[in-house]
Formats: structure tokens, sequence, C-alpha cells
């Protein structure tokens, strides 16, 4: 968020009655130094601060991710693989199913255990 606003902000259009996104389309933002790629899937409408995130992530590198604004919470479903995420000194192995929320303003990261790891994320943003 080096803008200070979610990144959503920057590529939101007008919402229509029904939206589908196809598995491989929609906005994605992808990580300078590991293989994350999200693909915004939802963005929080006026008046809702949250986002919801499709993630896929390879072993290797692990996303280190900067504090957000103050008051966001990051929830995480393991949809494939597995995956190390959370606050830093407080990373939890999630696997498929498993569910997971922490404080996303402070240093947080996702490191993949398997290959083809994948994850819905909705950030909260108070």
């Amino acid at each position: 968020m080096a803008l200070g606003v979610p990144f959503s902000v920057l590529v939101e259009s007008p919402a229509p009655a029904v939206t589908v996104i196809r598995a491989g389309e929609g906005p994605t933002m992808h990580a300078e130094n590991s293989s994350y790629a999200g693909t915004l899937l939802s963005p929080g409408p006026a008046g809702v601060r949250r986002d919801i995130y499709h993630g896929a992530l390879e072993p290797g590198a692990p996303r280190e991710s900067d504090p957000h604004i103050p008051g966001s919470m990051e929830h995480l479903v393991i949809s494939t693989g597995r995956l190390l995420a959370g606050p830093r000194g407080e990373a939890v192995e999630l696997g498929p199913g498993d569910y997971m929320s922490y404080r996303g303003d402070v240093p947080h990261s996702y490191e993949a255990l398997e290959p083809g790891t994948m994850f819905v994320m909705v950030m909260q943003h108070v």
C-alpha cells in the first residue's frame, strides 16, 4: 500500500448486479521478490472497506508484506497446497480448508510449502 490506499481503489470500476471473474482473469498484482500473485476479486464498495483476492504462491522466496493502514485485518482460507502465513514471528502452517485471521497493520508474510498453493484472502480495512 505504497500510496496509503488499498490496491482496489486504483483499479475499481462501477460494479454490475452480477459479477463473474473466470480463473486467470481480473486485475492481478505480482510481488517483486517472490512468486506471489494476488487477483482482486471484489473491491470494497463505497463505505465498506474490504477487498477480496485470490492468491497463488509457489515455494521459494516468501511474500513479505509491509504493514497496511492502521486497523487492517487479513483473513485467509486455503484452497490447495500448504501455506506458512501470519505476522512476523507468529506464522502458522495452514492446509486446504484452514482459515486464519490476523492483524494486517504489522509486518507479515506468506510462504508456500507446496507447489500450486492457492488461497482466498479478505483484506478488511477499518
